[in-house]
């Protein structure tokens, strides 16, 4: 057992050269007034930092100082202390030792926390040292994860020793306040700070399955019981304005929320299946569309494209990708880089997916008449200089979008296609002359996302001959790239984050002239190539060289097609 000094912390702060005892008995001072803790005062004041705080305590005390993100702490050693006794005292239990627990505190010289951790566990204390806000994240993850387990088990129990109808539940209160309440709060907000972008509710015969998508891949972190589902799937209707009482036709709503303080759109859809109602929750946060052009993931050569490409004054700009690629993303860049006082603005989205200051935004109501080709039309009659429609769906969008282009006005949109080239193809499919999609179309902006190598548990390797062949690299020079071995920072997967892929086709004058003629995609593509056009593998390939993503990143979304 570590013994710990009587010292006080100040008499250790002033021996420590830290402060001097003049700022000592003033900050003392503060402290009987304010009733805070020296430490907080000397900090308020701008004497320490808590970085100098913790390096005093490490050093004159013997206590190590941890760094919990890169720890994984089991659930039995975060369960041995009380949640309301980690939270009063900010500290978490990270290991079990015989009769000696290990504890992380901000404050390991509070006799009061060692002798209420003692008391609780029966263990000896043997006290670390880290900071607040690594303890309030640690607390907030593992904590938080206890919060979901223990809510399903409470939900599990209350649905199965009940008698009454699902019908007479509905009309009671206890909806409202059921532990079906805490469960769906913790899973959201678990979701979130997992900066996950969907939640998955997915029935089985035997059990409902929760997963999250993090990253672009589905991780699942529940399962409940089948007698659950009722419950859930009706809190979550509740919340988004829906017909609890329909079960037969798919649903579509909207949950507004604030997490960590933060404004979160929730976009909900339910679609029943043969055992039962499946949900899925697109967690939409409203900081997260605004970035730079930097931030996209371009490089400097697809940035002086773009450029180029936004500076036109009229014509058509396509953002293309599968679903989840960042489309939305790169479009409220560009409109905001648009986006100067002498620009009549206008969007027509489904939906509106970010508030932004000065654009007029619309959006779709199928039900009430209000389609993209029927905004459109009416925006046209709004003398807008730019207009952005969230996506050319049919032939109608597409023909009145390139008819606004040709008369002088800049469109973006975003289109479904396998890549920059098809896109042409597309329009034609849709019933476009090609001559006017010649005239009309700027540029198109082909896109993916791959994950970013953890930068934490990062480590490099040598290139076999079969990924060297994939990168299309010399056979005969070493080459060095990066993969994750993974960590509690990436939850063991060794990807944290994700970066765009871009592949940026500027119209000229030859593949005007190419698309009149009727090229094939193909065809096309390599007229870009030799334009000099970086595809979506090429872009790939240099981020894997680089050691940014993987080379199971770049087979995912580009080797197998090209």
């Amino acid at each position: 057992m570590r013994t710990l000094s009587r010292r006080r912390l100040g008499d250790l702060l002033v021996d420590a050269g830290k402060i001097s005892q003049a700022q000592l008995e003033s900050a003392l001072e503060k402290q009987k007034t304010t009733g805070k803790r020296l430490g907080n005062v000397l900090m308020e004041e701008g004497l320490l930092t808590e970085d100098d705080l913790l390096a005093v305590i490490e050093i004159q005390q013997g206590i190590p100082r941890i760094y919990l993100e890169y720890l994984t702490i089991e659930e039995e050693v975060v369960r041995a202390i009380p949640q309301s006794l980690a939270y009063k005292y900010n500290l978490i239990p990270i290991s079990i030792d015989g009769d000696k627990i290990n504890v992380v505190m901000s404050d390991p010289m509070n006799i009061f926390a060692h002798d209420d951790v003692r008391i609780a566990t029966g263990l000896e204390v043997s006290p670390l040292i880290a900071t607040s806000e690594e303890i309030k994240t640690a607390l907030s993850k593992y904590y938080a994860a206890e919060n979901v387990n223990k809510a399903a088990d409470e939900l599990s129990r209350e649905r199965q020793s009940e008698l009454k109808s699902e019908e007479e539940r509905l009309s009671d209160e206890e909806v409202r306040n059921a532990p079906v309440v805490k469960l769906i709060d913790s899973i959201i907000d678990n979701a979130v700070k997992a900066r996950a972008s969907d939640i998955h509710v997915e029935p089985f015969e035997s059990h409902v399955k929760i997963r999250y998508r993090v990253d672009g891949e589905l991780i699942e972190v529940l399962k409940s019981p089948i007698e659950t589902l009722g419950a859930l799937t009706t809190r979550i209707k509740i919340l988004a304005n829906l017909n609890i009482a329909e079960k037969r036709v798919p649903q579509d709503g909207r949950i507004l929320t604030i997490t960590d303080g933060k404004a979160i759109d929730l976009r909900v859809s339910v679609l029943p299946t043969v055992h039962g109602e499946k949900v899925v929750i697109r967690i939409l946060k409203r900081d997260g569309f605004l970035v730079g052009k930097q931030q996209l993931g371009m490089c400097p050569e697809d940035l002086a494209k773009l450029d180029k490409i936004v500076a036109s004054p009229y014509g058509i700009i396509l953002v293309t990708g599968p679903t989840g690629s960042g489309k939305s993303t790169t479009l409220y860049t560009v409109l905001s880089e648009l986006n100067t006082p002498d620009k009549n603005i206008i969007t027509v989205e489904d939906p509106v997916e970010y508030m932004i200051e000065g654009i007029n935004q619309v959006n779709v109501n199928v039900k009430a008449g209000l389609t993209f080709a029927g905004g459109l039309r009416s925006i046209l009659r709004q003398d807008p200089d730019i207009v952005m429609i969230g996506e050319i769906r049919d032939s109608e969008t597409a023909e009145i979008a390139v008819r606004a282009a040709i008369t002088g006005h800049l469109v973006l949109s975003t289109i479904h296609t396998n890549d920059a080239a098809s896109t042409v193809l597309r329009l034609v499919d849709m019933g476009l002359e090609p001559y006017l999609i010649s005239t009309s179309i700027s540029g198109v902006i082909a896109q993916r996302l791959v994950r970013r190598v953890c930068p934490q548990c990062a480590e490099e390797y040598y290139a076999s001959d079969y990924e060297k062949k994939v990168l299309e690299v010399n056979p005969f020079e070493d080459v060095i790239l990066k993969r994750g071995a993974g960590c509690q920072h990436c939850n063991n997967t060794g990807y944290r984050g994700r970066t765009g892929v871009h592949e940026v086709m500027e119209i000229n004058r030859d593949i005007r002239e190419a698309v009149i003629k009727g090229v094939t995609a193909d065809d096309l593509k390599d007229l870009c190539v030799k334009n000099g056009m970086r595809t979506l593998r090429m872009s790939c390939a240099d981020l894997v060289l680089k050691g940014i993503t993987t080379i199971d990143e770049l087979i995912k979304i580009a080797y197998l097609k090209e």
